[in-house]
């Protein structure tokens, strides 16, 4: 099975920042994490025009495209902040974008993509991916994966490369679902920073990629068990083709709980004044609770697309 390489992401890279205007992703920066008991820096991707770090993956993916297949449109199928990265890049390459989503998906994710001008088709979790699948082949229309794609986990590692590029760092800690950001992230750091550690994080309640990290094969958790987590964009399990990835590039992946994230979220919000989402916040709360390989550490925030109701009660609680 082919793996990304680091000359893919490269060439992700450029076609990124190929893209006009505030259509583009966002280079963004490294900021200091005060009230830590290391030094940990962190990667804001909540500051991406969709406010997810999905919006590399999903540029590339669809800039990648020949323009004929790219005309007749793209499909994904998304618990949110992908399905709001495939709108926007679709609407930026302007042409039409179908997006699958669970029916509890967060209703502000939703508006966001369908604002962007995307078609939304609402189902069950455990039918996102068939549903999209048969619209894909209804319509002549690409899918775009959340992860399960070359093209776009290369997308996600251009993070990797701005954290390499920016830090002579030790550590790098990202969030874990699908696999696609770590699985890029990782590609990308190896290839620049061999001798730092990659971690992955993901919540105690749906923690399938560490289960099958350890076992050194797949293991697959129910639906219902990984959907409890209040962390609602990492209930996806690594793919195939991601969890090759993990297994050969990434050094370990630990969990943390649903308060341990609430403090996180508000850790960010009230000391780093960053906006994030519980999923974001994983590796955050890995950096705060967990203990980690020593060293200068960036934590990836990726994404920040909270309702705001919902940030408010954590706020209030933590």
């Amino acid at each position: 099975m082919d793996l990304v390489t680091p000359q893919d992401i490269e060439a992700a890279q450029h076609r990124i920042h190929a893209v006009p205007g505030p259509s583009a992703a966002v280079r963004t920066p490294l900021l200091p994490l005060p009230g830590a008991d290391r030094e940990v820096w962190v990667k804001p991707e909540n500051l991406q025009p969709t406010g997810a770090f999905k919006i590399r993956g999903a540029l590339n993916a669809i800039a990648a495209l020949p323009e004929p297949v790219r005309a007749r449109g793209v499909v994904a199928y998304s618990s949110g902040n992908h399905a709001r990265a495939v709108a926007h890049a679709a609407h930026a390459f302007g042409v039409p974008a179908t997006v699958v989503v669970p029916r509890t998906a967060p209703a502000a994710k939703i508006a966001a993509a369908r604002a962007l001008g995307a078609e939304i088709v609402p189902v069950e979790v455990a039918e996102r991916e068939s549903t999209a699948r048969r619209i894909t082949a209804e319509r002549a229309a690409t899918l775009v994966p959340p992860f399960d794609d070359l093209a776009v986990i290369a997308g996600q590692g251009t993070v990797g490369l701005e954290i390499a590029a920016d830090l002579d760092v030790d550590v790098v800690v990202v969030p874990v679902s699908g696999g696609g950001l770590l699985s890029g992230v990782a590609t990308a750091i190896r290839a620049r920073r061999p001798t730092a550690k990659i971690v992955g994080v993901e919540p105690e309640l749906a923690a399938d990629a560490r289960e099958s990290l350890h076992a050194g094969h797949r293991v697959s958790w129910p639906v219902e068990l990984r959907t409890r987590t209040g962390a609602d964009g990492l209930t996806a399990e690594p793919s195939e083709l991601t969890f090759r990835h993990l297994v050969d590039r990434v050094d370990d992946i630990v969990t943390v709980t649903e308060p341990e994230i609430d403090a996180a979220v508000a850790h960010l919000a009230r000391h780093a004044r960053i906006v994030a989402e519980r999923s974001g916040a994983v590796a955050v709360a890995a950096c705060l609770h967990r203990q980690l390989p020593p060293g200068r550490t960036v934590a990836v925030v990726s994404g920040g697309n909270i309702d705001a109701e919902d940030f408010a009660a954590v706020l209030s609680l933590a």
